[in-house]
């Protein structure tokens, strides 16, 4: 079942192809869009087909934040990072355009394997195919519009499998009730055009959302164009309520790089520049998927593409990536429920086709160094397929009126079939040797690697008062090492003999309507990192330890909220690592701030209209693994508000960085010299909603 060998991974890699590939893409998106409407439709149920939540999934005993589609459609976020700031624990850094890093209970991270550190999902699947991710995942989802967004903070691999390894992001697609359209402008040429259409045929509801939006950057040469769109059909089936979805984007961007100097950020000629114009990225992504549910099973089959090329400015040589990736598979869950027990008993499998080229167009410049170990020409040329296979079972025992216990395990295995298409070792793309020891790049020869691992969580509540519960967790996630990490090798690395990293984590809290508070504390083993020698390895450590809390509350058309995070993020090892870093065990984690903070104060005296005031915080951090370099951190403040002008008219508006603040989005200290993505100045946009 878990493909612990070549010949299984091969035997259900062929049986998967024949299933995704036998009938064409083609025939195999459109059964997945409309199924529904295939076969005899049964009479539609009143109730909307409602894809299973993070929080159903988990239980109660946890961290699982949400945003509602009523809060996006007024902070009609330009960014996911807009929206995500309000959850404790969460900060998604922006980079230029729609990039960004993220932190979910951790420091925002960076390298090959960065997004293996998160799993990314809609409607309950993973956007990406496991070991295939990317650190811009967030923009592939259509976030913009969505019917919700959920986070849950801690591991979930227990529950969702390896990538949850500190938390899940869930996107939910929308739902479209009503058909409108909206328009909106803004500073620095930023336009958006938004749509949803709502309408029944018979037994089936179809809905659609969609928008692009536009803008020319603050920064030199940092516009980009985008665009999203998602697809609802639901209808019934006999017993079965159906749900198909689509869910496609693309983007289009300039690029911006670093701006280099200490505080360059609030240097007014400098923060404009970008000293990368050349920079681009061009991405899209289409996922479909077919939920369906009788109350006991619920079975989805799913399938997904994306396309990436970008250009690699922030290397020596600037080459180019390419990369792509086609996958799909089935997820399935069986429900029970007796007088004393309930839960969930599920599977998964997933089979994957990608590949990855890193083409350098021009001879590099710089130090003789770099010249000689950085040839132009082919870097890296490799298909990977992979197969993963996942049984796992929650269970909930009610052990009393207000007491219950909850328990999951998940055994996942994951199985890569490397396929090397260019030369073996670290030579040119012609076979000659580079100077300095060699060339830079290593090209391992082709192989197979398989990871099988094991997540659980345990956790035990009570209920207080009127809908409040106390709670205690433990748990452990994991992240199988993503395929860069394995096969995009430097330095004369011929294999990287790496580990799954492995979190454990404890976690006490109190929650009831209107506010929150948890505790915990983490720790993660096999943290994989590049050493000075540049080899990938996977014998670090980590420790954290931290308070989250959040609270709402309202009076007289007042509602004040508040989410903070006091947390603290540690190196529990010892090592010289790549770029001249040097870690010590108990330095502080870089770009890990200790307070994380976001407060709104919101006024609505009647229903003609609202005004909300927003203060975001990120406290000092330090940027660098040496702990001798720091950012002072900043507090931008917010503004939203919006008038009905009818029962179907609506005027919106915001002030974004109300106040001018320079800050920076992000800063780093490397290779000598401070780095920042300096933030964007005062924004003002208008927009009008139509309900059609």
């Amino acid at each position: 079942m878990f493909f612990s060998n070549a010949f299984s991974r091969d035997v259900v890699a062929r049986a998967v192809k024949v299933a995704l590939a036998g009938a064409g893409s083609r025939a195999l998106l459109a059964c997945l869009c409309f199924a529904g409407g295939v076969a005899a439709a049964g009479e539609i149920v009143e109730e909307i087909v409602v894809v299973e939540t993070l929080g159903e999934r988990l239980g109660t005993a946890g961290s699982v934040g949400g945003i509602d589609t009523e809060a996006l459609a007024e902070i009609r976020p330009t960014h996911i990072h807009e929206a995500l700031v309000r959850i404790p624990g969460v900060w998604v850094s922006r980079g230029s355009g729609h990039e960004h890093l993220t932190a979910i209970r951790s420091a925002v991270l960076t390298g090959a394997g960065a997004c293996g550190a998160f799993l990314f999902l809609e409607d309950g699947l993973p956007i990406r195919p496991a070991g295939f991710c990317n650190v811009n995942n967030l923009f592939e989802v259509n976030g913009e519009q969505a019917g919700g967004i959920e986070v849950w903070r801690g591991p979930a691999s227990a529950a969702l499998g390896g990538n949850a390894l500190h938390g899940a992001i869930n996107v939910s697609t929308p739902d479209p009730e009503v058909t409108g359209l909206s328009l909106e402008g803004g500073s620095y040429g930023y336009a958006q055009v938004r749509g949803a259409l709502a309408a029944e045929y018979g037994d089936h509801r179809v809905g659609l959302s969609a928008h692009g939006s536009h803008s020319n950057g603050y920064r030199d040469d940092t516009g980009y164009g985008q665009q999203k769109l998602s697809l609802v059909h639901e209808t019934g089936i006999g017993a079965w309520q159906v749900r198909n979805t689509l869910n496609a984007s693309n983007l289009n961007q300039e690029t911006g790089g670093f701006v280099r100097g200490y505080k360059a950020y609030d240097d007014g000629d400098l923060r404009s520049t970008n000293p990368n114009p050349e920079a681009y990225r061009d991405a899209w992504s289409v996922r479909a998927a077919s939920h369906w549910s009788n109350g006991v099973w619920r079975i989805t089959p799913y399938a997904r593409r994306s396309r990436m090329v970008f250009l690699q400015h922030f290397l020596p040589g600037q080459p180019t990536e390419t990369n792509e990736q086609g996958s799909g598979g089935i997820l399935a869950t069986y429900a029970f429920d007796s007088r004393r027990m309930s839960g969930h008993l599920g599977a998964h499998l997933e089979y994957m086709e990608g590949s990855l080229t890193e083409i350098q167009d021009g001879p590099t410049t710089g130090s003789a160094f770099l010249v000689g170990t950085r040839p132009p020409g082919r870097h890296y040329d490799y298909d990977v397929d992979s197969i993963m296979g996942a049984v796992f079972y929650d269970l909930d025992w009610r052990l009393g009126e207000r007491w219950r216990a909850l328990h999951g395990l998940r055994v996942e295995s994951l199985g890569y079939d490397y396929d090397n298409n260019h030369l073996v070792g670290n030579t040119r793309d012609d076979g000659s040797r580079c100077g300095f020891g060699g060339c830079l790049y290593t090209r391992p020869p082709s192989g197979d690697d398989s990871f099988t691992e094991v997540a659980g969580r345990v956790g035990i509540e009570r209920e207080f008062g009127a809908g409040g519960v106390a709670y205690l967790t433990a748990a452990t996630g994991f992240r199988p090492p993503q395929i860069t990490e394995l096969y995009r090798l430097q330095r004369g690395q011929t294999v990287a003999d790496l580990e799954s990293q492995r979190l454990v984590s404890f976690e006490a809290g109190l929650k009831a309507p209107g506010w929150s508070v948890s505790v915990f504390r983490e720790r993660t083993r096999h943290y994989i990192f590049r050493e000075a020698n540049g080899f990938n390895v996977s014998d670090g450590r980590t420790r954290s330890a931290g308070v989250e809390f959040s609270a709402e509350w309202g009076t007289d058309g007042h509602l004040f909220s508040l989410a903070g995070t006091y947390a603290v993020h540690e190196y529990d090892f010892s090592r010289r690592a790549g770029g001249g870093e040097v870690i010590e065990k108990g330095n502080r984690i870089d770009t890990a701030p200790r307070w994380l903070g976001s407060a709104r104060w919101r006024w609505q005296p009647g229903d003609a209209w609202y005004s909300e005031f927003e203060v975001n915080v990120v406290g000092k951090h330090f940027i660098n693994a040496a702990n001798s370099h720091s950012y002072p951190g900043h507090a931008v403040v917010n503004w939203r508000g919006g008038l009905r002008l009818g029962d179907r008219t609506r005027l919106f508006a915001r002030i974004v960085n109300l106040f001018d603040t320079r800050y920076a989005d992000r800063a780093d200290f490397a290779f000598g010299s401070y780095r920042y993505f300096p933030a964007m100045p005062i924004q003002g946009y208008l927009g009008i909603e139509l309900e059609l």
